[in-house]
């Protein structure tokens, strides 16, 4: 048996909005990598983010793609429910696009809660009973979901900030 792998809720902050997805603990680690190369707004971060998880940012890509389509002819409250609805471990990827996603988006999963804003060079972990994010550090590099032998080694800028 497979065991689960357990969530967190990442919400990343741009000029253009903020999205909102749950993903594997160890995408606190990815996004923060990315971050570390200067990402302008959430579609860099998701490419920066696709050199250490391919799996990662391909389906975070593809859950705004959907949330986008569905959404796209104007507001439809209830599709914007479906694309909000589901458990922390099947949520998938949105757009705040109202107070209802607004609340969703800071909503823990398993592990908690972390914001990523890019605008303020911001790591904010509202809530993180997974690991304590540093400013410097190491991950392995997943490719196809599993892990490989490569590391990967990422050092925030000083310019950026972790709270708490």
């Amino acid at each position: 048996m497979e065991r689960a792998v357990s969530t967190m809720r990442f919400t990343v902050v741009d000029d253009e909005g903020t999205i909102s997805f749950v993903g594997p603990v160890h995408g606190l680690k990815v996004l923060a990598a990315a971050c570390s190369r200067r990402p302008a707004d959430h579609r860099a971060l998701l490419t920066l983010a696709g050199a250490f998880d391919t799996d990662l940012a391909h389906q975070v890509r593809q859950g705004l793609t959907a949330f986008d389509d569905i959404n796209h002819s104007g507001y439809d409250r209830q599709s914007s429910r479906r694309t909000l609805n589901g458990d922390e471990e099947t949520g998938h990827p949105f757009r705040v696009i109202d107070e209802r996603s607004r609340r969703r988006s800071l909503e823990p999963a398993r592990a908690g809660v972390v914001v990523f804003n890019l605008i303020a060079r911001r790591i904010v972990q509202v809530q993180n009973s997974y690991a304590e994010l540093e400013r410097r550090g190491r991950g392995r590099v997943r490719r196809n979901g599993k892990p490989t032998r490569a590391l990967y080694h990422y050092e925030l800028p000083a310019d950026w900030t972790i709270v708490p």
